[in-house]
């Protein structure tokens, strides 16, 4: 997978080494981690990237990536798709930033590159979920174009679909 490059972000695929980095919480020599990173949800990340790689399978186009800016080349979070698509073509993404990258657009600006590159891979629906409380998350998939779709006691849940190359309401 290549690198996705937005007008202030590199989306880094995650590879077997970059992962056990992150999973261990251990930059290597070139690696500029911003303080914060990696999250805990970005270890969980890793580790599961880890375990698909390690199950003899990979993640495929749907993968995972590492939230760098391009002005530093600092790692601010992490983004991506949580498995291949499902059989009707639908996919499920994430994205969380360290706290002092928060509040700047970094995170619509990535969650639409998973976006673009999702509907360039031929999915039909592109599915997220947020705590109720993570209004800023909300705005984030509402703002990059995704859709209310309901709601637990804990979780929103957002989603975007595609007919026929245009985006349905």
């Amino acid at each position: 997978m290549d690198d996705l490059v937005t007008k202030r972000l590199l989306l880094c695929p995650l590879d077997p080494a970059l992962a056990r980095r992150i999973a261990a919480g251990t930059p290597g020599g070139d690696d500029r981690w911003e303080a914060g990173y990696p999250s805990g949800a970005d270890v969980a990340g890793a580790r599961r990237f880890l375990e698909v790689c390690g199950h003899g399978g990979g993640t495929g186009p749907f993968g995972a990536y590492e939230i760098r800016r391009r002005t530093d080349g600092h790692a601010i979070g992490g983004a991506g798709f949580h498995g291949p698509a499902d059989p009707q073509g639908g996919v499920s993404v994430g994205y969380g930033l360290v706290p002092a990258a928060r509040g700047h657009g970094y995170a619509s600006e990535a969650l639409r590159a998973l976006l673009a590159l999702a509907r360039e891979l031929g999915a039909t629906r592109v599915r997220g979920d947020t705590d109720l409380a993570n209004t800023a998350s909300r705005h984030v998939m509402a703002a990059c174009g995704m859709r209310p779709v309901g709601q637990d006691e804990r979780l929103a849940y957002y989603e975007t679909a595609w007919d026929h190359g245009t985006a349905m309401p």
